[in-house]
């Protein structure tokens, strides 16, 4: 037990001295951690409403396309965003892209009718922070490598 708590230490403390001397590494620490922990609670909110009524931001023809209310579209919306979240926190590689193309989809949203030019314009500024996360992990986050039918490893084309 002692092992596990010494080497989860060294490793935090091993993040946070890489992250003083490598820039570029604090900046993709911070912006995965940011980009786990907001979707998530902004996900969980969906169920709440305690930050806001997020009904109030979808679009009126999602709700008219929807077959199911716009409250239960909200609620599918975080679920969605929960999901994006872990995902993150597991491969930022891959997943910070999925969060870019969410935001996109957010942004045609809110673009798509008045009052909320504002937020499209913040929520267009998330995008290019996950894609640099996206850019930013596929240095320091490891691809995922498929395995050979023999159990060995196989180049990634």
């Amino acid at each position: 037990m002692a092992t596990s708590v010494s080497r989860t230490s060294a490793t935090t403390g091993g993040v946070f001295q890489r992250a003083r001397s490598d820039p570029a590494y604090a900046a993709f620490v911070l912006l995965r951690i940011g980009f786990t922990v907001l979707p998530i609670v902004f996900g969980l909110d969906k169920f709440t409403n305690v930050l806001t009524k997020w009904e109030g931001y979808l679009a009126p023809w999602i709700v008219d396309l929807s077959p199911i209310s716009a409250h239960q579209v909200m609620l599918v919306v975080g679920v969605i965003e929960i999901a994006a979240g872990l995902a993150v926190a597991i491969k930022p590689r891959y997943a910070a892209y999925i969060v870019a193309a969410w935001l996109a989809g957010i942004i045609v949203n809110l673009l798509s009718y008045p009052g909320f030019y504002d937020i499209a314009l913040r929520d267009f500024g998330l995008m290019l922070a996950a894609l640099t996360l996206g850019g930013l992990a596929s240095v320091y986050d490891p691809a995922w490598h498929r395995r050979a039918a023999s159990g060995t490893e196989s180049p990634v084309v």
